[in-house]
């Protein structure tokens, strides 16, 4: 095998991610479901704003980030062509323990509760309300009780909670992907890959196209295992039944997941725009990194494979 190389991978702790990248390691030490030549991989699990935090710090070889913090983390990390969380419709929701408006919303200007400071679900909340938007950034797992109970008049649910917050009480207020298409005609993306650039430099010119070949390879074994990837992203929902995290699953694993396709490229240019035109920065280019097309069939090996050509 030519130039090994171990790499971390951090992804949050809910039903998608968990389904779409055990196949890099297997299930429970059993060792890779799939064959990832040159690479092997430590799975770490965080949440979403720590993993923001850690790609500022870069000490992650590959990670899940929110796509409103991409430009941060944009000198350090590409993004890959696959392993996205794109809402098609819809989204983080935004809710409140009683019924009321968006205008109502606007006009009162509660601090609603996020999940993050360098989210999507903050920066499409505050494309919603207005970049003066009043917030408290606190765990995501919190929030539903946090809204529930008095503490904020309103809260945005991420993760499984986008289908569950009902069971504690709350009321939608606006679904934030189902908003934004509306707007912009566009899915709305939520969540990113993204991949450390100095990997090409590591590992040889090609390395981060044949890793992303590798990456697409985990979530299609995991699309066809369907069964057994379920019983394992099952435990990531914090208490979701079976059908719940099957549902959660498809709705953020699937064709947007195997690659962003033009549409996804677009989706991310104008969100990121939309960001940038509120007061958000400058997005400047978005570097996707794609599969390396190096190999006949999917059964073929890449024990021997040096790199590839991006």
């Amino acid at each position: 095998m030519t130039n090994p190389l171990h790499l971390t991978l951090g992804h949050s702790p809910d039903p998608d991610d968990a389904f779409m990248w055990w196949p890099l390691v297997g299930i429970d030490g059993t060792g890779p479901a799939i064959d990832t030549g040159r690479f092997t991989f430590d799975l770490v699990t965080d949440d979403i704003e720590t993993l923001n935090a850690r790609a500022l710090r870069g000490n992650l070889d590959i990670t899940a980030i929110s796509i409103a913090h991409y430009p941060a983390v944009h000198d350090a990390y590409v993004l890959t062509a696959c392993g996205a969380s794109v809402g098609d419709g819809y989204g983080p929701k935004l809710v409140t323990a009683h019924p009321t408006t968006v205008d109502n919303l606007r006009e009162a200007r509660p601090v609603i509760a996020v999940p993050g400071e360098h989210t999507t679900a903050l920066a499409t909340t505050k494309l919603l309300l207005g970049a003066d938007l009043q917030w408290e950034a606190i765990d995501f797992e919190t929030i539903p009780d946090a809204v529930r109970e008095g503490r904020f008049d309103a809260g945005v649910v991420i993760h499984e909670g986008q289908l569950t917050f009902a069971d504690s009480g709350l009321h939608l207020v606006e679904d934030l992907g189902a908003w934004w298409q509306r707007e912009h005609g566009l899915p709305l993306p939520l969540g990113g890959n993204a991949a450390k650039r100095d990997i090409d430099q590591r590992g040889g010119a090609g390395t981060l196209a044949l890793l992303a070949l590798v990456l697409r390879r985990s979530v299609e074994h995991a699309m066809a295992n369907r069964e057994t990837s379920l019983a394992w992203a099952q435990q990531f929902g914090r208490g979701i039944d079976l059908a719940t995290a099957d549902t959660f699953v498809e709705m953020y694993v699937n064709r947007w997941t195997l690659d962003f396709g033009p549409q996804g490229r677009a989706a991310l240019r104008g969100f990121l725009d939309a960001v940038h035109a509120s007061g958000g920065p400058d997005p400047g280019s978005i570097d996707i990194v794609a599969p390396a097309d190096i190999l006949g069939q999917a059964g073929d090996t890449l024990d021997s494979v040096p790199g590839a050509s991006a």
